[in-house]
């Protein structure tokens, strides 16, 4: 039977994931949140549905956690079949937390913990396992660097880029933060920055991937605008409106592919910056 793993799952898009999880993968579905009090209600919430997930306990952010949690799968689960990567953070626009703050602790959560959790976990996915990580069209790089001659954004275009050469671009952007410089990256742009070095991660790890016919297949997605706490509930879509495309990338079929982004269900066309 399956095992999927939903991070940052007890509301919003990562709770609708579980759901949709539960009625087409089905087998072990794992609710993860930072607050066990939460996440347990969560569960208890869908099962009250007729559903079946389970509820373990991950802080992304914190390495511990991480440490606790990779022990508890393989004990308890002995691997996993879906990573969808879903947690994530964004300071609303009212906000007037220091700019700096938003960089770091944005990117620490969208970027930093989220290839942490995914390259522990990589070692415990089984035979073509799949692993989604939750984006947003606003991490695109039309969105994030509009400016065609932007040299950041002709660097993680670069088929070569590699995650070392990927972090030595967020220093720059927390360096350029600090001294209140915006020559290159937009002001106050933390969060569609971590959602593009995130996408920018998903391509490079993707490449790696293609090494490996027949096993892992990792991909990125944008669930669309959706009414949860992160939109200030100002979002079209439903949270299980929002599930559809994350689920498609945790089911995609063998041969689909890695590197690549997803909206709306369709595949993203970098070379044409638009979607097939």
């Amino acid at each position: 039977m399956p095992v999927s793993v939903v991070t940052g799952a007890n509301k919003g898009v990562g709770f609708g994931i579980v759901r949709s999880l539960c009625k087409t993968v089905g087998g072990t579905v794992i609710l993860t949140s930072r607050n066990e009090e939460r996440g347990v209600a969560a569960v208890q919430s869908l099962q009250a549905e007729g559903l079946n997930p389970v509820f373990e306990q991950l802080d992304i952010c914190s390495d511990d956690s991480i440490s606790k949690f990779c022990e508890t799968i393989k004990s308890k689960y002995g691997g996993i079949d879906i990573l969808c990567n879903n947690a994530g953070i964004a300071y609303k626009n009212a906000s007037t937390a220091p700019l700096l703050e938003k960089a770091e602790v944005t990117c620490a959560t969208n970027l930093l913990a989220t290839i942490k959790i995914t390259k522990s976990l990589l070692p415990l996915m089984n035979q073509s396992g799949r692993i989604c990580q939750v984006a947003s069209m606003a991490g695109t790089l039309n969105w994030s660097f509009p400016d065609l001659n932007n040299p950041v954004r002709k660097l993680l275009l670069d088929p070569a880029l590699t995650e070392e050469g990927l972090l030595d671009i967020y220093n720059k952007y927390i360096e350029a933060v600090k001294q209140d410089d915006y020559s290159v990256f937009k002001r106050d742009s933390a969060y569609s920055i971590s959602k593009c070095f995130l996408i920018a991660h998903t391509r490079i790890l993707g490449r790696e991937m293609k090494d490996n016919p027949g096993k892992v297949i990792l991909n990125c997605c944008c669930p669309g605008y959706v009414d949860t706490d992160m939109t200030s509930h100002k979002g079209n879509l439903t949270i299980d409106q929002g599930a559809v495309t994350p689920v498609l990338v945790c089911t995609l079929p063998e041969g689909a592919g890695s590197g690549q982004f997803y909206r709306e269900e369709k595949l993203y066309d970098w070379e044409h910056a638009k979607f097939m």
